[in-house]
Protein backbone atom coordinates (compact mmCIF):
# COMPACT_ATOMS: atom_id res chain seq x y z
CA UNK A 1 0.00 0.00 0.00
CA UNK A 2 1.63 3.57 -1.02
CA UNK A 3 2.04 6.12 2.35
CA UNK A 4 0.70 9.27 1.63
CA UNK A 5 3.05 11.84 1.25
CA UNK A 6 1.10 13.89 4.28
CA UNK A 7 1.75 11.20 6.07
CA UNK A 8 5.40 10.51 5.85
CA UNK A 9 5.95 14.31 6.74
CA UNK A 10 3.82 13.90 9.79
CA UNK A 11 6.08 11.02 10.77
CA UNK A 12 9.52 12.92 10.28
CA UNK A 13 8.19 15.67 11.88
CA UNK A 14 7.51 13.77 15.03
CA UNK A 15 10.51 12.08 14.43
CA UNK A 16 12.67 15.36 15.21
CA UNK A 17 10.36 17.42 16.85
CA UNK A 18 12.28 19.73 19.41
CA UNK A 19 9.69 18.83 22.18
CA UNK A 20 10.27 14.79 21.87
CA UNK A 21 14.24 15.70 21.43
CA UNK A 22 13.96 17.09 24.82
CA UNK A 23 13.04 14.55 26.39
CA UNK A 24 16.32 12.62 26.58
CA UNK A 25 17.86 13.16 29.22
CA UNK A 26 20.56 15.62 28.92
CA UNK A 27 23.46 13.86 30.51
CA UNK A 28 22.95 11.43 28.21
CA UNK A 29 26.13 10.09 26.29
CA UNK A 30 28.13 13.11 27.83
CA UNK A 31 30.79 13.45 30.02
CA UNK A 32 31.41 15.04 33.06
CA UNK A 33 34.61 15.78 34.15
CA UNK A 34 35.39 17.13 37.87
CA UNK A 35 38.29 19.06 38.90
CA UNK A 36 39.95 18.49 41.84
CA UNK A 37 42.30 20.79 43.04
CA UNK A 38 44.73 18.74 44.50
CA UNK A 39 47.43 15.77 44.09
CA UNK A 40 45.68 11.88 43.23
CA UNK A 41 45.42 10.22 46.50
CA UNK A 42 44.46 13.17 48.43
CA UNK A 43 41.50 13.34 50.62
CA UNK A 44 39.57 15.71 47.93
CA UNK A 45 41.12 13.11 45.64
CA UNK A 46 39.63 10.16 47.03
CA UNK A 47 36.13 11.54 47.48
CA UNK A 48 36.03 12.81 44.06
CA UNK A 49 36.52 9.16 42.73
CA UNK A 50 34.56 7.60 45.19
CA UNK A 51 31.52 10.22 44.57
CA UNK A 52 32.19 10.30 40.73
CA UNK A 53 30.80 6.95 39.41
CA UNK A 54 27.96 6.77 41.54
CA UNK A 55 26.66 10.32 40.93
CA UNK A 56 27.10 9.10 37.31
CA UNK A 57 25.19 5.69 38.09
CA UNK A 58 22.23 8.25 39.70
CA UNK A 59 22.08 11.27 37.07
CA UNK A 60 19.84 10.74 34.17
CA UNK A 61 21.18 9.50 31.10
CA UNK A 62 24.32 8.00 33.21
CA UNK A 63 27.10 10.28 31.72
CA UNK A 64 30.86 9.57 31.93
CA UNK A 65 32.76 11.00 35.11
CA UNK A 66 36.45 11.60 34.77
CA UNK A 67 38.66 13.07 37.41
CA UNK A 68 40.79 15.57 36.49
CA UNK A 69 43.92 16.69 38.79
CA UNK A 70 44.74 20.58 38.48
CA UNK A 71 46.43 21.30 41.67
CA UNK A 72 48.45 24.20 43.05
CA UNK A 73 48.10 26.90 45.96
CA UNK A 74 45.86 25.07 47.86
CA UNK A 75 43.63 24.58 45.68
CA UNK A 76 43.06 28.16 43.95
CA UNK A 77 43.94 27.14 40.52
CA UNK A 78 41.25 24.82 40.56
CA UNK A 79 38.99 27.03 41.83
CA UNK A 80 39.68 29.94 39.69
CA UNK A 81 39.53 27.69 36.56
CA UNK A 82 36.18 27.03 37.49
CA UNK A 83 35.02 29.93 37.99
CA UNK A 84 36.18 31.57 35.10
CA UNK A 85 36.79 28.92 32.53
CA UNK A 86 34.62 26.12 32.64
CA UNK A 87 30.86 26.78 31.22
CA UNK A 88 27.67 26.73 33.70
CA UNK A 89 26.47 23.61 31.81
CA UNK A 90 26.88 21.31 34.81
CA UNK A 91 29.50 18.99 32.43
CA UNK A 92 32.32 20.06 34.40
CA UNK A 93 32.17 20.19 38.46
CA UNK A 94 34.99 21.12 40.89
CA UNK A 95 36.41 19.34 44.49
CA UNK A 96 38.18 22.21 46.31
CA UNK A 97 39.21 23.92 49.75
CA UNK A 98 36.50 24.46 51.88
CA UNK A 99 38.26 27.10 53.34
CA UNK A 100 39.67 28.97 50.63
CA UNK A 101 37.18 31.65 51.23
CA UNK A 102 39.71 33.16 53.56
CA UNK A 103 41.96 34.51 50.75
CA UNK A 104 38.88 36.31 49.36
CA UNK A 105 38.38 38.07 52.64
CA UNK A 106 42.46 39.13 52.85
CA UNK A 107 41.89 40.14 49.30
CA UNK A 108 44.66 37.77 47.95
CA UNK A 109 45.50 38.87 44.32
CA UNK A 110 45.40 35.27 43.12
CA UNK A 111 41.65 34.95 43.49
CA UNK A 112 39.25 35.49 40.79
CA UNK A 113 36.73 34.17 42.20
CA UNK A 114 33.37 35.61 44.42
CA UNK A 115 33.27 32.73 46.90
CA UNK A 116 29.10 33.06 47.23
CA UNK A 117 28.90 33.27 43.55
CA UNK A 118 29.98 29.51 43.04
CA UNK A 119 27.27 26.87 42.26
CA UNK A 120 27.28 24.54 45.39
CA UNK A 121 26.15 21.31 44.90
CA UNK A 122 26.69 19.51 48.34
CA UNK A 123 29.72 18.26 50.67
CA UNK A 124 31.26 14.67 51.14
CA UNK A 125 31.81 15.32 54.85
CA UNK A 126 31.97 17.90 57.65
CA UNK A 127 35.76 18.19 59.08
CA UNK A 128 38.17 18.58 62.12
CA UNK A 129 41.99 19.09 61.65
CA UNK A 130 45.01 18.17 63.60
CA UNK A 131 48.22 19.32 64.19
CA UNK A 132 50.88 16.66 64.43
CA UNK A 133 54.47 17.10 65.17
CA UNK A 134 57.44 13.92 64.28
CA UNK A 135 57.75 12.30 67.23
CA UNK A 136 62.17 12.98 67.36
CA UNK A 137 61.42 17.13 67.39
CA UNK A 138 62.00 18.29 70.39
CA UNK A 139 58.20 19.68 70.38
CA UNK A 140 56.58 17.50 72.31
CA UNK A 141 54.10 19.50 73.38
CA UNK A 142 52.16 22.80 72.14
CA UNK A 143 53.43 24.40 75.16
CA UNK A 144 57.45 23.08 74.16
CA UNK A 145 56.34 25.11 70.19
CA UNK A 146 55.34 28.12 72.19
CA UNK A 147 58.57 28.45 74.55
CA UNK A 148 61.24 27.52 71.51
CA UNK A 149 63.64 29.65 70.48
CA UNK A 150 63.49 28.26 67.05
CA UNK A 151 60.06 27.60 65.67
CA UNK A 152 59.33 24.19 64.12
CA UNK A 153 58.75 23.54 60.15
CA UNK A 154 55.24 23.22 58.91
CA UNK A 155 54.38 22.44 55.74
CA UNK A 156 51.26 23.66 53.50
CA UNK A 157 49.91 24.05 50.02
CA UNK A 158 49.10 27.25 50.39
CA UNK A 159 46.42 29.86 52.00
CA UNK A 160 43.49 29.09 52.99
CA UNK A 161 44.32 25.46 53.89
CA UNK A 162 44.17 24.20 57.28
CA UNK A 163 48.24 23.81 56.75
CA UNK A 164 48.12 27.05 56.75
CA UNK A 165 45.80 28.38 58.60
CA UNK A 166 45.61 26.31 61.93
CA UNK A 167 49.28 27.46 62.56
CA UNK A 168 48.55 31.21 62.10
CA UNK A 169 45.29 30.62 64.52
CA UNK A 170 47.41 29.22 67.09
CA UNK A 171 50.04 31.69 66.06
CA UNK A 172 47.65 34.92 66.61
CA UNK A 173 45.42 33.60 69.45
CA UNK A 174 48.11 31.93 71.47
CA UNK A 175 51.25 33.15 71.01
CA UNK A 176 52.92 30.21 69.39
CA UNK A 177 55.20 30.14 66.57
CA UNK A 178 55.64 28.29 63.50
CA UNK A 179 57.80 28.45 60.44
CA UNK A 180 55.63 27.56 57.52
CA UNK A 181 57.13 26.02 54.06
CA UNK A 182 54.31 26.68 51.80
CA UNK A 183 54.14 25.52 47.97
CA UNK A 184 53.42 22.19 47.69
CA UNK A 185 51.07 20.42 45.58
CA UNK A 186 49.73 18.15 47.83
CA UNK A 187 49.47 16.07 50.51
CA UNK A 188 51.78 13.22 48.89
CA UNK A 189 54.42 15.91 48.70
CA UNK A 190 54.49 17.04 52.03
CA UNK A 191 54.43 13.42 53.29
CA UNK A 192 58.00 12.86 51.48
CA UNK A 193 58.28 16.18 52.89
CA UNK A 194 58.15 14.80 56.24
CA UNK A 195 59.90 11.67 56.16
CA UNK A 196 63.19 13.80 54.69
CA UNK A 197 63.31 15.91 57.30
CA UNK A 198 62.27 19.37 55.39
CA UNK A 199 59.76 19.92 57.89
CA UNK A 200 58.33 18.73 61.12
CA UNK A 201 54.65 19.30 61.44
CA UNK A 202 51.28 19.77 59.58
CA UNK A 203 48.05 20.30 60.17
CA UNK A 204 45.35 18.25 58.11
CA UNK A 205 41.86 16.72 58.53
CA UNK A 206 41.32 14.40 60.98
CA UNK A 207 39.28 11.95 58.65
CA UNK A 208 41.91 11.95 56.24
CA UNK A 209 44.37 11.05 59.11
CA UNK A 210 43.01 7.89 59.59
CA UNK A 211 41.75 6.99 56.38
CA UNK A 212 45.45 6.66 54.32
CA UNK A 213 49.14 5.96 54.61
CA UNK A 214 51.55 6.47 55.36
CA UNK A 215 49.53 7.97 58.69
CA UNK A 216 48.80 4.64 59.71
CA UNK A 217 52.43 3.46 59.44
CA UNK A 218 53.21 6.50 61.11
CA UNK A 219 51.10 6.10 63.81
CA UNK A 220 51.97 2.14 64.37
CA UNK A 221 55.65 2.97 64.48
CA UNK A 222 55.37 5.91 66.35
CA UNK A 223 56.64 8.08 64.27
CA UNK A 224 54.43 11.15 64.78
CA UNK A 225 52.49 12.61 67.65
CA UNK A 226 49.30 14.62 67.50
CA UNK A 227 49.70 17.69 69.54
CA UNK A 228 46.25 18.99 69.05
CA UNK A 229 42.50 19.12 67.35
CA UNK A 230 39.58 21.28 66.52
CA UNK A 231 36.54 20.02 67.36
CA UNK A 232 34.24 21.10 69.88
CA UNK A 233 34.87 17.64 71.43
CA UNK A 234 37.74 15.19 71.32
CA UNK A 235 37.25 12.96 69.02
CA UNK A 236 37.46 9.11 70.14
CA UNK A 237 40.40 8.16 68.76
CA UNK A 238 42.50 10.86 69.98
CA UNK A 239 40.60 10.42 73.18
CA UNK A 240 44.73 12.22 74.48
CA UNK A 241 44.72 14.95 72.53
CA UNK A 242 43.42 18.68 73.40
CA UNK A 243 41.20 20.41 71.38
CA UNK A 244 41.67 23.96 70.50
CA UNK A 245 38.59 25.49 72.39
CA UNK A 246 40.48 23.85 76.04
CA UNK A 247 43.15 25.50 74.83
CA UNK A 248 41.55 28.95 74.38
CA UNK A 249 40.66 28.26 78.15
CA UNK A 250 44.23 27.41 79.55
CA UNK A 251 45.55 30.53 78.00
CA UNK A 252 42.92 32.31 79.10
CA UNK A 253 42.09 33.82 75.26
CA UNK A 254 39.91 36.77 75.31
CA UNK A 255 36.75 36.79 73.09
CA UNK A 256 37.83 38.47 70.52
CA UNK A 257 40.59 35.59 69.79
CA UNK A 258 37.82 33.31 70.19
CA UNK A 259 35.33 35.10 67.36
CA UNK A 260 38.62 34.92 64.95
CA UNK A 261 38.50 30.92 65.88
CA UNK A 262 35.13 30.98 64.86
CA UNK A 263 35.20 32.45 61.25
CA UNK A 264 38.32 30.42 60.53
CA UNK A 265 37.16 27.00 61.72
CA UNK A 266 33.43 27.75 60.27
CA UNK A 267 35.24 26.37 56.72
CA UNK A 268 34.79 22.55 58.75
CA UNK A 269 31.51 22.96 58.01
CA UNK A 270 31.28 23.52 54.40
CA UNK A 271 34.18 20.56 54.63
CA UNK A 272 34.95 19.02 50.97
CA UNK A 273 32.28 20.84 48.50
CA UNK A 274 31.72 19.89 45.52
CA UNK A 275 31.12 22.85 43.60
CA UNK A 276 29.81 24.25 39.89
CA UNK A 277 30.54 27.89 37.95
CA UNK A 278 28.37 30.80 38.40
CA UNK A 279 25.20 31.70 36.48
CA UNK A 280 24.15 27.94 36.54
CA UNK A 281 20.67 27.03 35.29
CA UNK A 282 18.44 26.82 38.71
CA UNK A 283 16.86 23.30 37.21
CA UNK A 284 20.07 21.70 36.25
CA UNK A 285 21.35 23.22 40.48
CA UNK A 286 18.82 21.45 41.94
CA UNK A 287 19.41 18.15 39.78
CA UNK A 288 22.90 17.71 40.78
CA UNK A 289 22.03 18.78 43.87
CA UNK A 290 19.52 15.86 44.43
CA UNK A 291 21.73 13.33 42.58
CA UNK A 292 24.60 14.26 45.17
CA UNK A 293 22.51 13.38 48.45
CA UNK A 294 21.01 10.21 46.80
CA UNK A 295 24.62 8.91 45.52
CA UNK A 296 25.98 10.04 49.29
CA UNK A 297 23.19 8.04 50.98
CA UNK A 298 23.42 4.97 48.66
CA UNK A 299 24.56 1.82 50.16
CA UNK A 300 26.80 1.16 48.24
CA UNK A 301 28.95 4.34 48.42
CA UNK A 302 28.70 4.07 52.22
CA UNK A 303 30.63 0.52 51.82
CA UNK A 304 32.95 1.88 49.94
CA UNK A 305 34.23 4.82 51.76
CA UNK A 306 33.91 2.36 54.91
CA UNK A 307 36.58 0.17 53.31
CA UNK A 308 38.57 3.46 52.82
CA UNK A 309 38.27 4.29 56.58
CA UNK A 310 36.08 7.20 55.44
CA UNK A 311 33.01 8.76 57.44
CA UNK A 312 30.66 9.65 54.65
CA UNK A 313 28.58 13.42 56.74
CA UNK A 314 26.66 14.86 53.71
CA UNK A 315 25.69 18.16 53.56
CA UNK A 316 23.40 19.34 51.43
CA UNK A 317 23.84 22.28 48.40
CA UNK A 318 21.33 24.57 49.94
CA UNK A 319 22.81 24.23 53.51
CA UNK A 320 26.54 24.54 51.66
CA UNK A 321 25.62 27.71 49.95
CA UNK A 322 24.36 29.47 53.48
CA UNK A 323 27.43 28.73 54.94
CA UNK A 324 29.40 29.65 52.48
CA UNK A 325 27.59 33.16 51.79
CA UNK A 326 27.91 33.64 55.72
CA UNK A 327 31.59 32.90 55.94
CA UNK A 328 32.23 35.91 53.40
CA UNK A 329 30.05 38.44 55.58
CA UNK A 330 32.30 39.59 57.68
CA UNK A 331 32.79 42.96 59.64
CA UNK A 332 35.89 45.01 58.99
CA UNK A 333 37.19 44.51 62.42
CA UNK A 334 36.96 40.68 61.39
CA UNK A 335 38.90 41.20 58.07
CA UNK A 336 41.63 43.15 59.92
CA UNK A 337 42.49 40.53 62.33
CA UNK A 338 42.51 37.70 59.45
CA UNK A 339 44.52 39.45 57.33
CA UNK A 340 46.82 39.98 60.10
CA UNK A 341 46.67 36.44 60.74
CA UNK A 342 47.20 35.01 57.48
CA UNK A 343 49.80 37.13 56.54
CA UNK A 344 48.55 39.82 54.52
Amino acid sequence: MKIPAAAIAASLFLTWSPALQAQSPFYQGKSVKIVVGFLAGDGYDIWARIVGPHLGKQLPGNPDIIVQNMPGAGSTIAANYIYTVAKPDGLTLGAISGGLYLNQLVGRKEIQFDWSKFSWIGSAEKTAWLLYMRSDAPYKTLEDVRKAAEAPKCSATGAGTSGHFVPRLLEETMGMRFNLITGYKGGGEQDLALERGEVQCRSLSIPTFFAREPFSTWRKTGMVRVLMQTGRTRDPRLPDVPTIYELLDRYKVPESGRRLVTVILASGNIGRPFIAPPNFPAERLKLLRETFMKAMNDPELRAEANKKKLDADPSGGEEIEAIAKEAVSQPPEVIERMKKLLGK
